[in-house]
């Protein structure tokens, strides 16, 4: 197995795009799997289009389901930070996508997205690791 850890700047973004950082990892690596694993505990990673609006309806979605309000036991940080440790459980901190002669098969849309509400640490680790099949 291959492995490289990047680090990303989200500038509080929700959504960052990490396709094209998977795609140069994955290049050249032949048929296997990509494993994309964020060692945080309040980020995710996850599939989804980008730039058609995805990412407010995804921020409205999870804001519904996840109020950044005082409601939270674990409150350390910014007020409603609480609600960014239970994301994780909705929003998982690893995938995998299969790679064909070095290339990701992803969807006509789908882009590989680092999903961080935590605005509190704008610097987050990104782990790539290629199994070879």
């Amino acid at each position: 197995m291959r492995s490289r850890e990047i680090e990303v700047r989200t500038r509080a973004e929700l959504v960052t795009d990490l396709t094209d950082e998977a795609a140069r990892f994955c290049a050249g690596a032949g048929d296997g799997l990509l494993s994309v694993f964020v060692p945080h505990a309040t980020a995710g990673v996850a599939l989804m289009e980008t730039g058609a609006g995805s990412e407010t309806d995804l921020a409205t979605a999870l804001d519904g389901m996840l109020p950044g309000d005082d409601r939270w036991v674990h409150r350390h940080g910014s007020p409603g930070h609480g609600r960014d440790h239970v994301m994780p459980a909705f929003v998982s901190p690893s995938l995998v996508v299969p790679v064909m002669d070095g290339v990701m098969t992803l969807g006509s849309w789908q882009s590989v997205v680092l999903v961080d509400p935590n605005v509190d640490n704008p610097r987050r680790r990104v782990r790539f690791s290629f199994l070879a099949g």
